[in-house]
């Protein structure tokens, strides 16, 4: 059963005269008991996208439900049933971590003790701190307190608007571990990050670039519809040998991974041959190149091209 429903969703905003478009005729499901990410980088449309499935935020045109509710119609059903985590840290800066707590299980009719076991993991990291004010918590921390009153009413939905943006490597792990506890709760999770490494996580995913979607499958099924060969490339003189590599015809696309250069080709057959006959025609030095498997973010600048 489909717990989220956005049938042609558009968004646009006017800035001085100009119109921008931030979502361009978005439509997807999300089902129960799944974690579904939104990938994709700044000014994709993730947020608008989460804004208005969270009742902040009117579409243009389109319609959307949450758990069977219409977001115009019935915002406020909506509201006390999905828990949201904004990009933006948004909590009470002047209060302590346990003051926040409190005021969020207070505005839902429940208290920290009821639902303790559902934030206990990740709560539990900050609690030490609960009388430091929120505002002078480390990124990380913030985070956790942010989820923590996010959970604290026990929601069916949880929306998080990249939630790991800005955090260090231990939280971003802690942070998807517990996500996945939640997900075996039940809970309904809608996650967007500009991470492609993250898109291994969820169950599915959509692929967003300038408000549309590129693709929407599962990680391995995205990876599994990636039709070029790949190559990786390495050399001292990396810029030169990519600028020669670009220009051979047979070269679909060459862009830099890391120490690495993925050269993806038209055809199948005979590519270690093209790339020793432009390794031959320069001068590089340190050369390593050998066939690898397409990631997410091969995918996604394959897509991109399309």
């Amino acid at each position: 059963m489909a717990e989220v429903v956005v049938e042609h969703i558009k968004k646009t905003y006017k800035i001085k005269k100009e119109t921008f478009t931030a979502l361009s005729d978005i439509s997807f499901s999300v089902d129960a008991g799944e974690i579904f990410g939104i990938i994709g980088p700044d000014g994709a449309g993730k947020t608008s996208l989460f804004r208005i499935l969270t009742t902040l935020l009117l579409a243009d045109s389109g319609k959307a439900t949450v758990m069977g509710l219409d977001v115009v119609k019935q915002y406020k059903e909506i509201r006390r049933s999905i828990g949201y985590m904004p990009g933006k840290f948004s909590l009470y800066s002047d209060l302590t971590v346990q003051e926040n707590l409190e005021f969020f299980a207070t505005i839902f009719n429940t208290t920290i003790e009821a639902n303790y076991g559902l934030v206990k993991d990740i709560y539990s990291q900050i609690e030490p701190f609960k009388k430091r004010k929120s505002g002078q918590l480390s990124g990380g921390m913030k985070q956790k307190l942010a989820l923590s009153c996010a959970l604290i009413h026990k929601p069916t939905v949880l929306f998080l608007d990249e939630p790991t943006t800005g955090v260090d490597a231990v939280s971003r792990k802690e942070l998807w571990e517990m996500l996945h506890r939640l997900k075996r709760d039940g809970i309904t999770i809608l996650i967007s990050t500009p991470y492609m490494d993250e898109a291994g996580l969820c169950d599915r995913v959509a692929l967003f670039q300038k408000g549309r979607i590129l693709s929407i499958n599962t990680p391995k099924g995205i990876i599994k519809n990636y039709a070029y060969p790949l190559w990786a490339v390495k050399a001292v003189e990396m810029y030169q040998l990519m600028n020669a590599i670009l220009k051979e015809p047979s070269v679909e696309s060459c862009y830099l991974f890391g120490q690495y250069t993925h050269v993806a080709f038209k055809n199948r057959g005979g590519e270690q041959a093209i790339l020793e006959d432009i390794i031959k025609r320069g001068t590089y030095t340190q050369v390593e190149y050998h066939p690898i498997e397409a990631n997410i973010e091969d995918c996604f600048m394959s897509l991109m091209k399309d």
